[in-house]
């Protein structure tokens, strides 16, 4: 009976549960944070490996990194359908990162 104490003290101590993230308020905070589909704004599922995420650096007038970054994620469905360019074309063109004008 005693030894089993002890041994569930020693087996606590050096094999801790994992608690919850938290941060420093206090507040329960999740390691993964679900993607949307920029293009369909549908769930990015974890074991989705077909979709991707691409990162698009903001430049100024002479090509330097301004430090603004903006970011988009696709699906793999529409990789899949053939659609991911047009989808990226028209979501560039929103933000204002591709003009069609020659």
């Amino acid at each position: 009976c005693m030894a089993l104490g002890l041994a569930q003290v020693a087996s606590a101590h050096l094999f801790p549960q994992p608690n919850a993230m938290q941060n420093e308020e206090g507040k329960v905070v999740d390691l993964y944070l679900p993607r949307k589909c920029s293009a369909t704004n549908r769930l990015i599922q974890a074991k989705e490996h077909a979709a991707v995420q691409i990162n698009v650096a903001q430049v100024d007038e002479q090509g330097r990194f301004t430090g603004e970054t903006f970011t988009f994620a696709m699906s793999g469905y529409m990789r899949q359908q053939g659609e991911a360019d047009l989808a990226f074309n028209r979501l560039f063109f929103e933000k204002g990162l591709l003009t069609f004008s020659k």
